[in-house]
């Protein structure tokens, strides 16, 4: 996988697809931005094009091509990520003709897990998606296991090296599902403790960046990081915290959220999201001064939908108010969104009608 021991100077490329009703070009752009900012990658430029379909070759067009060949040299940018995801023969053939590194969307945000993976867990199921993403890769031409850092062992008679990358691969995806059902299992064994101890447990989710860290910090002292980064946080976290009537509960912190969510890491991740599918109650964080508050919290429904959590109980947090000007389509969400509440988490606002909710 891509790895930015150094800051890197990047392009940003986004195709705008004709009939695409997901998230619109100028939003995904922004945010490919700070996941490039989260990976320590320095943005140079960023290009937009409309389609009707990808380019087989290079997704864009072959002029749009010559187009980010110069803005590479203007720049001298060393990377060019794009917001979709690349074929192996797409990527291949704009490496050959850009001369730079190229990386999508998925391979970004897969880097900044990595980055950000520090528990024996979180490492594992980072390790895992990595591979889950390089399988399907492999080629035999230019992409090899040594984008993972890893060398080739001794081929086997009669083996191709091609073959003996996937064998190998297949092997070791095998070998990291077996380690973390083993954590799949630990984790159920705390499930049936606290199960045992009848604490109510409320994991907190929500969109990256929405402030779940630091709401989690202001209930329970937690010293979870806190930092304006994308996936700031991976490895899940869970507190005592009692209600002021004197009721105990669980919270537990979990992975943010995101447009485009890489089905690597929800399968990946499936041990930690497990943890939202058996929670009692979801508090959904949603970070009130975004533009594109809606369309997070429809991201963050997409995956709950996808791991069997979209049944549950669910209290929306709209979260960082100190920052909204305009109150009103602030008002509309959450009348939309009901039962929600209003706070801040940094200032500590909004407190006493969160506490209600969570008491009912």
């Amino acid at each position: 996988m891509a790895k930015f021991p150094h800051p890197e100077k990047a392009i940003l490329i986004g195709i705008e697809l004709q009939g695409d009703k997901s998230i619109p070009i100028a939003e995904s752009m922004v945010e490919l931005a700070r996941l490039a900012y989260t990976a320590g990658v320095i943005v140079k430029a960023k290009f937009t094009q409309k389609r009707e379909k990808p380019d087989p070759k290079y997704c864009m067009g072959s002029g749009k091509v010559e187009e980010i060949h110069a803005a590479i040299h203007t720049h001298d940018a060393d990377l060019v990520i794009f917001d979709q995801e690349l074929s192996p023969s797409q990527s291949r053939n704009l490496e050959e003709d850009l001369g730079v590194k190229i990386i999508d969307r998925t391979e970004l945000i897969l880097d900044i897990f990595a980055q950000h993976a520090h528990s024996r867990e979180g490492s594992l199921q980072v390790e895992l998606a990595q591979y889950q993403f390089l399988l399907p890769r492999l080629t035999g031409h230019g992409v090899s296991m040594s984008r993972l850092g890893g060398g080739i062992g001794t081929r086997g008679p009669g083996e191709t090296k091609l073959e003996h990358d996937r064998r190998r691969i297949r092997k070791i995806i095998s070998d990291l599902r077996k380690e973390l059902k083993k954590v799949e299992q630990q984790r159920a064994l705390r499930r049936a403790k606290r199960r045992g101890a009848a604490m109510p447990l409320i994991s907190l989710v929500g969109y990256t960046n929405s402030g779940k860290s630091t709401l989690l910090n202001a209930l329970t002292n937690a010293g979870v990081l806190v930092q304006d980064k994308l996936f700031a946080t991976l490895d899940p976290t869970v507190r005592r915290f009692s209600l002021p009537g004197g009721k105990t509960i669980l919270i537990s912190d979990t992975v943010g959220f995101i447009q485009k969510l890489p089905h690597q890491l929800v399968d990946a991740f499936h041990a930690t999201l497990e943890e939202v599918s058996q929670a009692d109650q979801l508090l959904h964080i949603v970070d009130a001064s975004s533009p594109y508050a809606e369309d997070q919290i429809n991201a963050v429904y997409n995956v709950l939908e996808e791991i069997g959590a979209i049944t549950k109980k669910i209290i929306t947090v709209f979260n960082k108010i100190d920052l909204v000007k305009d109150q009103q389509p602030l008002d509309e969400l959450a009348k939309k969104y009901a039962p929600s509440v209003k706070i801040s988490a940094l200032k500590k606002e909004g407190f006493p009608e969160l506490m209600g909710l969570l008491s009912n």
